[in-house]
């Protein structure tokens, strides 16, 4: 297709110019018309765009701040809308520029051509006297005094197309291309669109307004718009509805996704895609398999590296039939880097770090070109090399960045009855994220009651995690009574003093008295204390915990003397037992401190808290909720001392935090809330 460009007006100044709606190619030393023709070429426009403006904005930002002439590279999947990207910034930008011209640039001998057929429009003379089409164009570009615009498309790597770009000009190029290794400087990396485009433009393309399908099916095939094309022709084609489409895309993927490919494009999803797994199958095995073991997992944040970058034997739980593949990306000395360039080559993965993502697309599609036992034994070693790359120690602060890292690839991979989830659900505690240790645990019990029985050993203890999470995430009627219901249960299966049994009676009195009931609280931890100091031992960690609430509760009963008392026995034993910054021990501290100001000494109440929150903050993290906590106290005590309007300011800053956190409606965030109410009033003499 081209566009015809505006009939110049006649120069006077000694320039060349072109009639019949040509350009101008330079000033030469003498005046010369030349005939030229249309001085712009492309594509047809993309019949529908979505999702895009930002895109094309930081397109047209990137451009006009670039050394002339700018170059700007999308860089994408196949299938991705790099091309139609390209051909709407073009169409969007047709009067900023006096040639646009677009290149179908996969192969080097149409290229040339292409090179020469801009060189007769802009030289048809011959004057700049060059025998070589590029670089009668490129001085051509050089001398043109106005602005121009050259498209690049589907180029397939920064050193193949460098010699045909242009070094000199006032102009701009675009490049389409699927090799990530383009320099940072130039890319603009492209990904799928957002599930509210994805549908909209769905539902466009099928003329619908079933918008649930519509979503469905934006989720499933990840926003990439050649698959969303894909789905509207076939629907279109076919007569089929949206919701019909979408329960074809879950009963054969590869089937559907082969079909519907739309006029404008040569190749389905599949077909596209197919060529760059063919390429790496005979120059990069080891891509295939990373890109086999990256499909199993979740497709955002990957940490390949964590889980391959290791010199020792892969565990023993990883599959025969593909140990070897996996000992290789190991073993070479540069097998896993290699095989990840060799994936970004062709943007089937995103740009790597420690981490990498993988479209949930290429995914799917990878898996299924598998056959179902290489599937399983892929999808076994994902399992094993997660498992094995979780620490043996989760309750520790140093453990969280790993343990997160690793967390959604368990939850994509792992058995959800199986132990790692557990582990993971444990880590969320320590680390204060109550909420999604909640989630992580109600998906663990619900496996657990379908394989082995609501009343087995694993699912009653599991229960009780799950109980433990729920008040900790500020539930804690529900969780009392979740503690309630299964006492009996632990008591008939395991036994009323077995450890599992007493560690649910502590967090059952521990909840009794956070939903209200202090004083009932206390009197069932003072009978249970003889009983988990027989069985237990003095100093086992649940018979300390007891001994905790039972000193709180004391307190919130009425007497806060003899909770300072207990607190001050206490605390010399949790720093020897469990270290002086272990989380449990600063949770002792933060108590003391509470009794210590409730016992009617504000100040020394705002001094411990002052030097506990340093230590918690360096050990646990600013915004951890033990650390939230003792912000807390500390504000009102510093209110309690004497200073209200430093208390006022303090709740404030803390407000914001609590409430992203643990959410506004936990007990803790309502507090903080009454807490800044009450000294902002005070502040004000009111």
């Amino acid at each position: 297709m081209t566009v015809p460009g505006a009939v110049p007006k006649p120069r006077t100044d000694g320039a060349v110019v072109a009639s019949h709606g040509g350009i101008a190619v330079g000033t030469l030393q003498y005046q010369q018309r030349v005939a030229a023709g249309d001085p712009m070429r492309l594509d047809p426009r993309p019949g529908q765009v979505v999702g895009r403006d930002a895109l094309l904005a930081e397109v047209g930002a990137r451009l006009a701040a670039a050394p002339r002439p700018g170059v700007v590279a999308l860089c994408g999947l196949g299938g991705v809308g790099k091309t139609t990207a390209a051909l709407e910034y073009a169409y969007r930008h047709l009067d900023g520029y006096d040639l646009v011209w677009m290149f179908h640039a996969e192969e080097a001998t149409g290229l040339l051509a292409q090179f020469h057929e801009l060189a007769e429009l802009l030289d048809p003379a011959g004057l700049l006297a060059q025998p070589d089409p590029v670089a009668r164009v490129h001085g051509a570009l050089a001398r043109l005094p106005r602005r121009w615009l050259l498209v690049f498309d589907n180029v397939r790597d920064h050193a193949a197309v460098r010699r045909w770009l242009p070094p000199q000009g006032t102009g701009h190029v675009l490049v389409t291309t699927r090799d990530g290794h383009w320099p940072a400087s130039q890319a603009v990396h492209l990904g799928g669109l957002t599930r509210a485009a994805a549908a909209r433009f769905l539902l466009d393309l099928a003329g619908e307004y079933d918008t649930a399908s519509a979503e469905a099916i934006a989720e499933q095939l990840g926003g990439l718009p050649l698959a969303l094309a894909q789905a509207g022709g076939f629907v279109a084609s076919t007569g089929r509805s949206l919701a019909d489409y979408l329960e074809l895309l879950r009963r054969n993927r590869a089937g559907v996704l082969e079909r519907g490919v739309p006029s404008e494009h040569r190749a389905s999803v599949i077909a596209t895609w197919g060529l760059a797994f063919d390429e790496l199958a005979a120059t990069s095995p080891g891509s295939i398999a990373l890109l086999r073991l990256l499909s199993c997992l979740a497709p955002e944040d990957i940490p390949f590296r964590l889980l391959l970058d290791d010199p020792a034997p892969v565990p023993d739980a990883v599959p025969d039939a593909v140990r070897d593949e996996l000992q290789r990306l190991r073993d070479a000395p540069f097998g896993l880097d290699d095989a990840v360039a060799g994936l970004r080559r062709h943007s089937l993965i995103g740009p790597p770090s420690a981490v990498v993502s993988v479209h949930r697309l290429v995914q799917a599609v990878t898996l299924d070109q598998l056959h179902p036992d290489d599937r399983a034994a892929w999808t076994e070693a994902a399992v094993a090399l997660v498992e094995a790359a979780i620490p043996d120690d989760v309750m520790v602060p140093e453990a969280w960045p790993r343990c997160a890292q690793l967390l959604p690839h368990a939850l994509a991979v792992v058995d959800p009855a199986g132990w790692a989830l557990g582990t993971l659900a444990s880590f969320l505690r320590a680390a204060g994220d109550y909420a999604t240790a909640r989630t992580v645990s109600e998906r663990r019990l619900e496996a657990l009651r379908g394989t082995l029985g609501a009343e087995h050993p694993e699912a009653l203890t599991v229960a009780a995690d799950l109980a433990l999470y729920v008040g900790e995430a500020g539930h804690e009627a529900e969780a009392r009574d979740r503690f309630a219901a299964l006492l009996p249960l632990l008591d008939r299966v395991l036994g009323a003093e077995s450890p599992n049994a007493l560690n649910a009676r502590i967090h059952h009195a521990f909840y009794i008295g956070a939903a209200g009931d202090a004083a009932r609280a206390r009197d069932l931890l003072a009978t249970a204390m003889p009983t988990l100091e027989r069985v237990l031992g003095p100093e086992n960690a649940d018979t300390l915990a007891a001994r905790d609430i039972l000193a709180n509760n004391t307190g919130e009963a009425g007497d806060a003397v003899r909770a300072r008392e207990l607190y001050e026995a206490l605390l010399p034993i949790r720093e020897r037992v469990s270290g002086p910054e272990n989380w449990q021990t600063l949770i002792a501290r933060s108590n003391l401190a509470r009794w210590t100001g409730e016992a009617g000494d504000p100040a020394g109440a705002r001094d411990q808290y002052a030097a506990l929150v340093p230590v918690g903050e360096r050990t646990l993290g600013r915004e951890h909720p033990t650390v939230l906590f003792a912000l807390a106290g500390l504000a009102a005590w510093t209110g309690e001392a004497g200073d209200p309007a430093r208390a006022r300011d303090m709740f404030e800053a803390l407000l914001p935090v609590r409430q992203r956190v643990l959410g506004p409606e936990h007990p803790n965030t309502q507090a903080t809330r009454a807490g800044l109410d009450h000294w902002t009033r005070l502040a004000a003499g009111t």
